[in-house]
């Protein structure tokens, strides 16, 4: 995505994620689930449409908790559908429910997220391609194509690309790696 750090730097919404955020492993339950729900909700829409409403996902999505929306009930589908802060799609809002489910499942199944995620980063003694992630995600959560998979795992890490290399942030990114 060498585009994006041409069109990031500076600007006040794409700039600071791009800086600061785009490409950095993350461990945390909740900010690996906001970037999944985000990502999610970015389909079909520009992803500074859903920069503009990150606010508001934190807030009508209890911080990103990922117990409290695997509990979520129809009174609280309905508050989602209507509020106007998040993107209303009753498809991307089940998706949200249904995926905070299985990042509960995983605790027990993997110890977190984070630890499913990084015990299937290798597949065969190898880093595991977009297509095989892809299908991974695909029977595992919900909403979770080619596009939403890879940029989610591309926003972390787990797949290349997220910056071009000689983007400052990637030589920052390459820097904090190296052991």
């Amino acid at each position: 995505m060498s585009g994006y750090c041409d069109i990031a730097p500076g600007h006040p919404l794409h700039g600071p994620y791009h800086d600061t955020e785009y490409g950095f492993p993350q461990r945390e339950e909740a900010v690996l689930f906001e970037r999944l729900l985000l990502e999610i909700n970015q389909a079909g829409l520009s992803w500074e449409t859903v920069l503009r409403k990150r606010a508001g996902f934190r807030a009508a999505y209890d911080g990103f908790d990922v117990d409290a929306v695997a509990g979520y009930g129809e009174a609280d589908r309905a508050r989602l559908l209507a509020d106007p802060a998040i993107i209303r799609n009753r498809l991307k809002i089940d998706a949200a429910i249904h995926n905070a489910g299985v990042v509960q499942r995983m605790r027990a199944s993997h110890g977190g997220f984070a630890a499913w995620l990084d015990a299937h980063a290798n597949e065969d003694g190898k880093r595991r391609d977009k297509a095989s992630w892809v299908k991974l995600f695909k029977r595992t959560f919900r909403f979770t194509g080619g596009e939403i998979t890879g940029e989610f795992l591309m926003s972390l890490g787990y797949l290349p690309g997220a910056h071009r290399p000689d983007c400052p942030v990637a030589v920052e990114l390459r820097q904090r790696a190296a052991p």
